[in-house]
């Protein structure tokens, strides 16, 4: 449900991310305004949101009336000054400083009503990047999501030492107004709380294949019908408390000292890179799992298929 007072989002940024944030918006009826910074990043800019409406059609989430409905909430410019009355901002742009800064600088110097303003940065502290500000320190926050944000409802949200309470509450008060799940840092460290997660489970994965101690297929396999489906209904914490901190405490004393404690990457994927085996996206479709054979499509509709339950916007009508 829309939150109260709030009344436009501006999104810098018509790539991937961006658009997703604005099919994602728009979506639970708030007019978004686009920057884009040219004519053909503003054509990108919509293809993408088509796109993303062309694919919840597909999976039956939204009907076709209701997402022409949707996309005439948005509007996409090349106009810093379409953005003056925003009252949130998410800039959305690739990782470099400076071009952030220039945006921050913009956001000053247009943006007379906003409340909040948040990056997608998935690399860049939040103290490191408010510098670019000098009037807006206060309401500035990283805000890293997952992709595609309109479907995942994770987003990590980085206060820095000069974020108000204020624009921290409110930030995370519209992104729960549009269905995400606002996971709040006190500090930054690198990787976030997510990745961080992620990769210590690949680093023990790439460990036992280099241990040949089970292949990556069985490897995948044991994650997909062991533990993994149970973390989307109940938490780690939850589920170790449930089980019991005796038996984790035993299990620990065991398996801890025999755990890939690596601080650099492995040989596994330094093998692969090095020969420019990168996965799908290389020429010979190679990575540490073969790809030639694999529709692509099909399987990113697949990796998108367990987010399809958190689904639950509130979608404008007419």
């Amino acid at each position: 449900m829309k939150l109260d007072g709030v009344n436009k989002i501006a999104i810098v940024g018509t790539g991937m991310i961006g658009a997703s944030f604005a099919t994602l918006f728009i979506g639970n009826g708030y007019d978004t305004v686009m920057y884009a910074i040219n004519e053909e990043q503003r054509q990108v800019g919509f293809n993408w949101v088509n796109n993303n409406y062309a694919d919840l059609i597909e999976k039956g989430l939204v009907t076709a009336e209701q997402a022409e409905i949707c996309k005439k909430h948005l509007t996409i410019t090349l106009s810093y000054e379409d953005l003056a009355d925003a009252d949130f901002v998410y800039e959305c742009v690739f990782e470099n400083k400076d071009v952030k800064y220039e945006i921050y600088a913009n956001i000053d110097k247009y943006c007379t009503k906003v409340r909040g303003i948040s990056s997608t940065s998935s690399a860049m502290d939040t103290d490191l990047l408010c510098q670019g500000f000098e009037k807006y320190k206060d309401l500035f926050a990283v805000a890293h999501p997952w992709n595609p944000p309109h479907l995942v409802p994770c987003v990590e949200i980085v206060k820095g030492s000069h974020t108000s309470d204020e624009a921290l509450a409110f930030i995370c008060e519209l992104l729960e107004s549009v269905g995400r799940a606002p996971v709040v840092m006190t500090k930054s460290v690198p990787g976030f709380v997510a990745n961080r997660l992620q990769h210590a489970l690949y680093r023990e994965a790439a460990y036992m294949v280099e241990q040949n101690i089970a292949s990556p297929q069985d490897i995948d396999r044991a994650l997909m019908t062991s533990f993994v489906p149970r973390y989307t209904n109940v938490g780690i914490f939850e589920h170790f408390d449930y089980a019991g901190l005796d038996m984790i405490k035993s299990i620990e004393e065991t398996l801890y000292p025999d755990l890939c404690v690596t601080k650099e990457p492995h040989d596994l994927v330094l093998s692969h890179y090095n020969k420019g085996e990168l996965g799908p996206k290389s020429d010979n479709k190679q990575g540490v799992l073969d790809w030639t054979d694999v529709d692509m499509n099909v399987f990113r509709q697949r990796e998108a298929e367990p987010y399809l339950k958190f689904f639950n916007w509130s979608i404008p009508e007419e």
